[in-house]
């Protein structure tokens, strides 16, 4: 199975189940549903594949000696260098995008780019899609596996790229399998602990959620928690979030799926109205 195709059958399974299982039954507001489906839908078509081009571009243009330069390296080796970077990079930029609602003015602008990915009030496999247009431009663990194809790493970048890819879904799913193995008595300290290195989808769930046992303001890598852990910022809850998505009014859902191209007035200043 080809790599793209892999892709498209693991998100559309798991989509599928979650239909199935009455996961989407209800949820979604008429925004939401402009909102999930032009960020999937021109998201996929041109922008995913534009910063795939203008990677390889910068890379030839910044390292043009250096192409294949890294193709002896253990794969193993690669993978593993390949995926801390990655992790570690997406990290401080994923925190300093919360830290711009309200803690760092300066970095507002880092915010509005990623908050339609929390905006929305579920939290299912669509929500990995629902991304502002120009925060999938702000990804760096794009660039961190670029260059290593770039640099010969092929086999090592492509097993990053689908361990983020799945790993993404599994968090991100309503399929909380975490649930009663968190609550067991004596599978439960253990999986606690592991936590401690690995986003589980209950951590990532208290990420995307506020209340009690919400933390967006915690638990900002992918797959490794480890750096949750060794930065201050590892919330690992007790159970599900009170509520998902981010308190108040959404932004319009056009601002929501092209800012900055695309700016208006916060919902409570258009006559108390909310966004459509």
């Amino acid at each position: 199975m080809s790599v793209g195709l892999f892709y498209l059958v693991f998100g559309l399974g798991v989509l599928f189940l979650e239909i199935v299982k009455g996961h989407h039954r209800g949820i979604y507001t008429r925004a939401d549903w402009f909102t999930n489906v032009l960020c999937g839908a021109v998201g996929m078509a041109l922008v995913r594949p534009l910063a795939a081009v203008l990677t390889a571009m910068m890379f030839a243009a910044l390292l043009p000696e250096s192409k294949g330069a890294a193709a002896d390296v253990p794969v193993w080796a690669g993978f593993l260098v390949t995926l801390v970077l990655a992790e570690l990079l997406f990290y401080w930029v994923h925190r300093w995008a919360h830290e711009g609602r309200g803690k760092r003015p300066q970095l507002e602008w880092l915010w509005k780019l990623h908050r339609t990915h929390h905006s929305g009030k579920f939290m299912n496999s669509i929500v990995i899609w629902r991304i502002n247009l120009f925060w999938a431009l702000m990804q760096p663990q794009s660039l961190v596996i670029g260059l290593a194809l770039y640099l010969g790493q092929v086999p090592a970048a492509t097993a990053v790229g689908l361990s983020l890819y799945v790993w993404n879904i599994v968090t991100h799913s309503n399929f909380r399998w975490d649930d009663p193995i968190r609550r067991h008595r004596l599978f439960g300290p253990a999986f606690r602990a592991l936590e401690h290195v690995i986003v589980s989808p209950g951590v990532h769930h208290s990420h995307h959620g506020y209340g009690k046992d919400g933390a967006s303001y915690r638990n900002f890598a992918v797959i490794l928690s480890l750096f949750d852990w060794a930065f201050g910022t590892l919330h690992i809850p007790k159970g599900r979030p009170w509520k998902y998505g981010v308190p108040g009014p959404n932004a319009h859902w056009s601002e929501e799926v092209f800012y900055p191209l695309v700016r208006r007035r916060p919902p409570e200043k258009r006559d108390g109205n909310a966004a459509a």
